[in-house]
């Protein structure tokens, strides 16, 4: 297996070459060079398997330089109870990802029994032992540079925390997250992890973390690597869980099923594309935005249009605050029919500020045979989602797991299950939670008392140069 870029002008490279790394050196994201399938017989022999099996079934199509009794270790030691072991209402944490129904066709897959109450965790803690692996394999360290909108920060520090050879630089957005994800990341005390927060919105930190990958001599002195969604080790992480959920509410793979997804960076969504690539009977894929509503217009009208920090709003599901989706460059380039010439022309307007058509450019038809449809949510709807699970399931959810199923809600078809991607565990934003519901959700008790620990992180503007010389300081 290959690894070419999105722009068309790298090399093609290994999995394990492309791990640390991050970014192409020309800009580009990592993208196989033929997605594996699977066929009707090796699906219906995957339907027993539990989450490591099915992990390791997956991840051996997509990492095949690595020896396989050695990523079936990795995988072993990643996906366990001990790790995943936060699981709700008397499922067992050995499944990893329980599936809960609420109602005919429309079902819950949790993705937040890790170790930060978050879906990251289920590509983090995979990277996290890559990442080690691979170093003690080549005596080599690592700088992680990365951005978070909330929850990917928390999970990569949790996954790299203590690890030997690594030191993590996570940019956040200064005051913009929840109180709760807030202190889970800057109360961490371990000393190779460094918070940053920067003033200004997500897509400020985004855009240094580019920056300094395409920097490729500072990237080359300081060992830079990342861990954002950008790194396709994630991606090719969270393609298992489609699986998982897929057999979990079907019974033969004549059934189709339907995911909806709260969609930021378009990450988890497109590892639901790869999934459906590599020959998941996958129906439609809904992207569920929030007020920061970008991908929702592209795929209602084919303009994507990336807005700048003055326009992205800040609100209630704040990991979605997100105007610029890194990972929608994934899925362009296999609209455009893996063009590498256009994604550069393309690429060049969205760097320059600016935006694209591509319905008038005749690509946007095909949007609908990939079964990408989408709609969007509001903190109204958010309290309104809230609020009525709690009164008709007894279930309580996330604010981006409230915006996932408002939008679920209106694609819902006979005949065909919908399964709605929980997010995070909703102690992630209580504020918000007894807004609707009016007390507080439950959270483990070793977080009982989170927000009060002293907190440890940096505040910088959003200035390239600046994150440099911090990270140069601190190596």
């Amino acid at each position: 297996m290959r690894y070419i870029s999105t722009r068309g002008e790298s090399p093609a490279q290994t999995f394990s070459q492309i791990l640390l790394g991050g970014l192409a050196p020309d800009g580009g994201l990592y993208m196989p060079e033929s997605y594996p399938r699977f066929s009707d017989a090796e699906l219906s022999a995957m339907r027993g398997m539990n989450y490591r099996e099915l992990a390791y079934k997956v991840l051996s199509r997509f990492i095949d330089d690595i020896p396989a009794q050695d990523l079936l270790d990795i995988v072993n030691k990643t996906y366990t109870a001990k790790i995943f072991g936060y699981a709700c209402d008397g499922q067992s944490a050995e499944d990893i990802t329980p599936t809960f129904k609420l109602k005919d066709n429309l079902y819950l897959l949790s993705l937040s029994n890790g170790p930060t109450l978050a879906f990251k965790d289920m590509a983090m803690q995979l990277l996290g032992n890559l990442f080690e692996y691979l170093l003690a394999k080549t005596g080599q360290q690592i700088n992680i540079l990365g951005a978070t909108s909330g929850d990917t920060g928390s999970a990569a520090e949790y996954a790299m925390r203590g690890k030997k050879g690594i030191r993590v630089f996570m940019l956040s957005p200064y005051q913009k997250m929840s109180r709760f994800q807030t202190a889970q990341m800057f109360s961490l005390r371990d000393p190779n992890i460094f918070n940053i927060a920067v003033k200004g919105v997500f897509d400020d930190a985004q855009d240094i973390v580019k920056a300094v990958s395409n920097d490729h001599e500072f990237k080359a002195r300081y060992k830079i690597g990342a861990v954002n969604s950008i790194n396709w080790g994630r991606v090719a992480a969270q393609v298992v869980y489609y699986f998982k959920g897929y057999f979990a509410v079907t019974k033969s793979n004549s059934e189709k099923v339907s995911f909806a997804v709260p969609s930021g960076n378009f990450g988890n969504v497109c590892a639901g594309h790869v999934a459906r690539m590599m020959g998941l009977p996958i129906d439609k894929l809904v992207v569920a935005t929030n007020e920061n509503d970008v991908l929702d217009e592209f795929f209602r009208t084919g303009i994507y249009r990336p807005r700048d920090a003055a326009n992205t709003f800040q609100t209630s599901s704040p990991s979605m605050d997100i105007s610029k989706a890194s990972n929608f460059e994934r899925f362009v380039f296999d609209l455009v029919g893996r063009d590498a010439a256009k994604m550069r022309e393309l690429w060049g307007k969205v760097d320059a500020g600016g935006e694209f058509d591509l319905k008038a450019e005749g690509y946007f038809d095909k949007v609908a045979g990939y079964g990408f449809v989408s709609g969007s949510s509001s903190h109204a709807d958010r309290l309104q989602t809230i609020r009525q699970l709690h009164k008709d399931y007894g279930v309580v959810v996330d604010t981006h797991t409230a915006d996932g199923l408002k939008v679920a809600e209106e694609y819902l078809e006979p005949g065909v299950n919908m399964l709605a991607l929980e997010t995070a565990l909703p102690a992630k934003f209580e504020d918000t939670i007894v807004e609707a519901l009016g007390q507080r959700p439950g959270r483990p008790a070793a977080l009982h008392r989170l927000e009060e620990l002293p907190q440890r992180f940096a505040v910088m503007e959003p200035d390239v140069d600046a994150v440099k010389r911090f990270i140069v300081d601190h190596c």
